[in-house]
């Protein structure tokens, strides 16, 4: 048996075999586009082509590692390079770091050290922000980065009044990475392709070197991106590259949907290769998802099909409110897992927005339902976990700015604000790191001898930690913790009677220390370790053998599959963004994104609206995305969340709704059974409500219901009202601030003239008077 061609299918085996020459695998959602490329890989070693001249790139560390674990079952040994374009160029960058003015030992800054960073580079410009922020002065410079714009191409250039901010921030903010050794992600891609670009011998080395490139989701390059591979691809153009422009999703931190499109136009002599048959949906899922896509006019026709048996029709639920959608996918969840053997794992629920997520959790909570929020990043952005990453990147690199400005009063040592302001002024003036400038603290005058000395002291235990820098990594961490006495600092700065998490965290980063010396006991160093830390990706944290119901957004749900996937709010302004409206371009990747997040669904797939949804605090009225009306009637289940049902019998979930009438983008909601006040509500205007699978459990709908009928609307609350409170009297309210459930008044009470601040929504006042 050959276990590299055998089994596959025609155009697999086309693409497979394929040699020579620049080649395009358009392939559809749950194609085997992994399973091609691996053996693709394997057929090239195969053939003779040493390991070291295959280089394979895609997006996200898993599916990297998953790549290469697949390819070490077919070529047990081979060393291929499979990476992640971040990791590729971090790689390169310290390869040849002096051509681009770094030093081998450089920083690469997150998200947090680069805002902070960009909001110094502000203060030193001298530039007033009174019509844009800090975060659009980011925004535009990763834009100009990602199109490989530098700040000495800006010059004299036309651009819009917000985008002329930002180049003119741009170069301050260059010069301080430059200054502290350091790169934020898009530096990363920017120096490689002028590096590549600006020494030709370089780039003819590395095109010979990696003769056999392939790149996964090359949807998804950036300009950036598009310019490595090409420069990689001159001599050599044994270029492959695996997508779908209907999956392009990522166009707002720069993803060009024309590298894809134009692929064929750029290389003349492409073969292309079409991968359609789909071994993840039932038909029917497909067919839901083929529909909605056709709408797009940027996209290379597929024809997606599959032999897997039909499935239960694609669902859409429409609910009263948000609270009642996360109660019942609940109970659907319970009723699955306990009567007809599916497991949390199985279930995944996407959703635009991460906020969205908030009333599931108490409804899964509430029926003990363990789930997971795939925010892998977070873990690592935590304050204790940045403050001793933050040491241990000081270590690496002194002159990590960023780094030392956490860390340099963390536990306190006395070294305040007024005393950095002026190492910073120092530093500034003479171009020189911060801690180089601390160094030097006997040159700045305006420092008082006590202070100085409190800065020596400092420099003196970054210089014992940075002579441990060569041990283990779990050491080194253990020796930090105890010359800072951290964990001592955090024991004393918890509140008495809360949980402290920090400490567990502490003991979780040193368990990854540990993991980490495990894995490579001889290639381990510390500079390693951060690269694999800053280069973290949002699903890196998500395990799919963890027994867990899923929750993430549908940008993060790329590349996954699950047997059950619920989409929930699918509302106008949601899904698609309301940002998108405007924009033809960014409409269709919307669409796209619901494309996506159907096409993750391998057995069963439902989709929800609200009719009213939480907002900023406040139930305010939603209306149906427009991508529903654009679905098959003949392929779904319209549902009315409002009639009783039982799960089980996929019968009683037909009900005789008007298709797409069902979904008045504009309706008036008052006359909803489920909105009326208690009081109004009779045995025949209230639907009979369904057993929860757990007993005696407070819904979130529930809880949601008892606040509407017990609360004034806070909004009818204003300044200069007179209340009165059962304890405190009557008073005047002093200001408001907030809105919906988080508004929030300040009462001055006649009877002791004091000032008290409630939460409208909770608080037990009734208005006296309005002047």
């Amino acid at each position: 048996m050959d276990l590299i061609l055998d089994n596959l299918t025609d155009p697999q085996r086309a693409a497979v075999t394929h040699m020579d020459g620049p080649m395009l695998m358009l392939a559809g959602p749950g194609s085997g586009k992994t399973r091609v490329v691996t053996h693709r890989i394997a057929h090239l070693l195969r053939e003779g082509v040493p390991a070291s001249q295959i280089l394979a790139l895609t997006f996200t560390n898993k599916a990297a590692e998953e790549m290469l674990a697949r390819v070490q079952q077919l070529a047990p040994g081979e060393p291929v390079w499979m990476s992640t374009f971040h990791r590729f160029c971090a790689r390169m960058l310290r390869q040849y770091s002096s051509l681009v003015g770094l030093q081998e030992n450089y920083s690469i800054y997150d998200m947090a050290d680069a805002k902070a960073t960009m909001k110094r580079a502000i203060e030193v410009s001298g530039i007033s922000l009174s019509h844009t922020s800090p975060d659009q002065i980011a925004n535009a410079i990763s834009h100009f980065k990602n199109q490989l714009l530098t700040p000495e191409s800006m010059e004299g250039v036309n651009l819009p009044a917000g985008k002329m901010l930002a180049a003119k921030v741009y170069p301050y903010y260059q010069q301080l990475l430059l200054v502290a050794n350091a790169v934020d992600f898009d530096c990363m891609l920017l120096h490689v392709a002028r590096m590549l670009r600006e020494n030709p011998e370089l780039r003819e080395a590395l095109d010979s070197r990696f003769r056999y490139i392939m790149v996964d989701e090359y949807q998804d390059t950036n300009l950036a991106q598009y310019a490595i591979v090409r420069s990689l691809s001159v001599v050599h153009q044994n270029l492959a590259v695996t997508g779908d422009p209907d999956q392009s999703i990522y166009g707002w931190r720069g993803a060009n949907l024309n590298n894809i499109l134009d692929f064929e136009n750029d290389y003349p002599q492409v073969k292309t290769v079409r991968l359609e048959q789909n071994y993840r949906s039932t038909p029917n899922i497909l067919r839901v998802a083929d529909q909605l896509i056709t709408n797009n006019t940027r996209r290379k026709h597929k024809g997606l099909y599959t032999h897997n048996p039909e499935g239960a029709a694609v669902r859409l639920r429409i609910y009263a409110n948000g609270y009642q959608e996360a109660d019942d996918i609940a109970d659907q969840i319970v009723e699955q897992i306990q009567n007809h053997g599916r497991s949390p794992k199985d279930f995944a629920i996407l959703c635009r927005m991460n906020y969205l997520t908030r009333s599931l959790e108490h409804s899964l909570r509430s029926r003990v339902v363990p789930y997971t929020i795939v925010r892998g990043v977070e873990f690592y952005q935590r304050k204790e976990i940045k403050d001793l990453l933050s040491y241990l990147q000081l270590i690496n690199n002194p002159a990590n700015d960023a780094a030392l400005s956490r860390i340099v009063n963390t536990p306190a040592r006395g070294i305040g604000k007024t005393t950095m302001d002026r190492v910073m002024l120092y530093a500034a003036r003479h171009r020189i790191p911060l801690f180089e400038a601390i160094c030097r603290c006997d040159e700045i005058e305006s420092i008082k001898p006590r202070t100085r000395g409190l800065l020596k002291r400092f420099v003196g235990i970054i210089d014992a930690l940075s002579r441990k820098a060569s041990s283990s990594l779990e050491d080194l961490l253990r020796f930090v913790l105890e010359q800072t006495q951290y964990s001592d600092y955090l024991r004393f700065s918890t509140v008495e009677g809360e949980d402290n998490d920090a400490l567990a965290n502490v003991d979780e980063l040193v368990s990854a220390a540990v993991e980490f010396d495990r894995q490579h006991p001889d290639d381990g160093s510390l500079e390693t370790f951060l690269e694999q830390v800053a280069l973290i990706s949002d699903t890196d944290a998500w395990e799919e053998s963890s027994d867990r119901v899923t929750l993430m957004t549908l940008h993060a749900a790329k590349g996954l599959e699950f047997p059950c996937v619920y989409i929930i709010g699918v509302e106008d302004q949601v899904l698609p963004h309301h940002r998108s409206h405007d924009d033809p371009m960014q409409f269709e990747e919307e669409r796209r994104l619901l494309f996506v997040g159907i096409t993750r669904a391998e057995q069963t797939l439902q989709l929800s609206m609200a009719k009213l949804r939480s907002a900023r605090g406040s139930m305010r009225p939603a209306a149906a995305s427009p991508f529903l009306l654009e679905l098959p009637r003949e392929e779904m289940q319209v549902i009315d969340a409002h009639q009783p049902t039982q799960y089980g019998d996929d019968n009683d979930f037909d009900v005789d709704v008007e298709y797409p009438e069902a979904w008045d983008m504009h309706a008036d909601h008052d006359d909803d059974l489920n909105q009326l006040p208690p009081e109004e509500r009779t045995p025949e205007t209230t639907s009979t409500p369904r057993t929860a699978p757990i007993a005696s459990v407070t819904t979130a709908a529930q809880m949601l219901e008892q606040q509407m009928a017990n609360t004034i609307d806070p909004e009818i609350y204003t300044v200069g009202m007179i209340v009165s409170h059962p304890e405190y009297g009557s008073g005047r309210i002093q200001s408001l601030s907030g809105s919906g459930g988080k508004r929030t008044a300040t009462v001055n009470f006649f009877v002791d003239s004091i000032e008290r601040r409630f939460r409208l929504s909770h608080a037990q006042l009734t208005i006296e008077s309005e002047d």
